[in-house]
């Protein structure tokens, strides 16, 4: 019976690491692909230069460097309003049914498709809020469409840590707020700094919520402001892809690589971030 038992258990087992593996098979297979058609393309004028002819040569500079600008405005926009909220919901904030309905729309929130925070972003920020389409607006929006993973994030990380770390700071006379400051917080960063990453890194690649507030078909030149239009990757990749005949695949190719390259190269230094602090602890 204990034999069976012990090969039912190994079976679970190895089908558990298949199931593992398949998973992140496709992920495997669709870098590699990227990787092997976008390296070739790269070039120096590629990365440094602007479209030219119709954007079917000269490089993408302008996408580059407007989705860095977007990427930097929506971390300013989201991180401190979204950690200092999740910390609000649980170490401050009284447990009654306002908290609760304020943390089942948080929920929902982060289920809403990006399209609808571009067409609000268009609605609020650009129309009605006068800024145009420009950095700042795509910035705004967003930042708005990452703040519910970063709070639900912030708060499922505090929430994870043992109340006795709380008790024995405020028992060796510790204020409330030293005590999340200096305890709570960095005991609750390995989570906080993951959610920070995948919604930072969902809002780089996203295309619909930049097409109505920040995005620009073609731009020759770099923005001088957070008022201006900007090229971005996503964007730039869309109309290169769907709106350009007679696009060379290279340049597709080129395109992807860089955009990919942002995206994971940002997620390896959250991760290294995140394992340079719990080494701290």
């Amino acid at each position: 019976m204990s034999i069976l038992k012990g090969k039912g258990e190994k079976i679970i087992e190895n089908s558990i690491k298949a199931v593992g593996l398949l998973s992140i098979l496709p992920v495997v297979l669709i870098l590699g692909y990227i990787v092997f058609t976008g390296v070739p393309s790269i070039s120096w004028e590629f990365l440094t230069q602007a479209p030219k002819d119709g954007m079917r040569a000269g490089g993408i500079l302008p996408a580059i460097i407007g989705s860095i600008y977007l990427t930097l405005g929506t971390i300013l926009v989201s991180v401190p309003f979204g950690i200092l909220t999740g910390v609000y919901l649980v170490e401050y904030s009284k447990d009654n049914w306002i908290r609760r309905t304020i943390n089942l729309t948080i929920v929902n929130l982060a289920g809403i498709p990006s399209i609808i925070y571009g067409l609000f972003g268009m609605a609020f920020f650009v129309i009605y809020m006068g800024m145009g389409a420009s950095i700042i607006a795509g910035s705004l929006t967003l930042g708005i469409m990452c703040l519910p993973v970063i709070i639900t994030a912030t708060r499922e990380s505090l929430l994870a840590v043992p109340n006795h770390l709380r008790e024995a700071s405020l028992a060796l006379g510790a204020t409330k707020w030293e005590t999340t400051w200096k305890v709570v917080l960095p005991a609750a960063s390995p989570g906080i700094l993951t959610g920070v990453i995948l919604s930072i890194s969902r809002a780089t690649g996203e295309t619909a919520p930049i097409m109505f507030t920040v995005a620009a078909f073609y731009l020759p030149f770099l923005p001088e402001s957070i008022w201006d239009q900007a090229m971005t990757l996503p964007y730039h990749l869309y109309v290169i892809a769907t709106q350009v005949p007679n696009m060379p695949k290279a340049n597709m190719d080129g395109t992807l690589f860089v955009l990919v390259f942002i995206t994971v190269g940002f997620n390896l230094l959250g991760a290294y971030v995140r394992t340079k602090f719990n080494k701290r602890r």
